[in-house]
């Protein structure tokens, strides 16, 4: 059994390419938003025109983006939604909601600094971690039963 895991989140740090490196060997597939911050916010104007108003520039964007975010959330079996430290990620969170509400295993990751100001979205979550490396190892006992050595 291949495990679709969608990688939702922050997209300033190397936490996905650490969870994809630690997961391999597992029969694992990933999938995630576009993580390039230009061509994310710009692809609605370049498939569909320019825009002249910013609010219909990003939202031409949004939507599209919506598409690909719909659709990976909807194929996932564990969705993974990362909220970093430096900037506030609504779209993560509408990820997190949107996964739950779909009824998704999710797994929260983020500091535990953030515990307070994330405790509806933890509550809504099957696992929470505060570490790549935790995601690393949920995966293998979900698909293994083994515990870290």
């Amino acid at each position: 059994m291949t495990l679709k895991v969608y990688l939702s989140g922050e997209i300033h740090t190397d936490w996905r390419e650490q969870i994809i490196e630690g997961a391999k060997g597992l029969d694992v597939s990933f999938s995630a938003p576009n993580t390039d911050h230009d061509s994310s916010d710009d692809c609605g104007v370049a498939i569909l025109g320019a825009e002249p108003n910013k609010f219909w520039h990003d939202h031409k964007g949004a939507k599209l983006n919506a598409i690909r975010t719909r659709t990976l959330i909807g194929e996932a079996d564990v969705v993974v939604v990362r909220f970093g430290e430096k900037y506030k990620q609504w779209n993560a969170a509408f990820d997190a909601g949107y996964a739950a509400a779909l009824g998704k295993s999710l797994i929260v990751l983020h500091p535990a600094e953030h515990q307070h100001a994330l405790k509806e979205v933890d509550a809504a979550a099957l696992a929470v971690a505060e570490e790549p490396a935790q995601v690393v190892e949920m995966l293998r006992y979900v698909l293994t039963g083994a515990l870290p050595a």
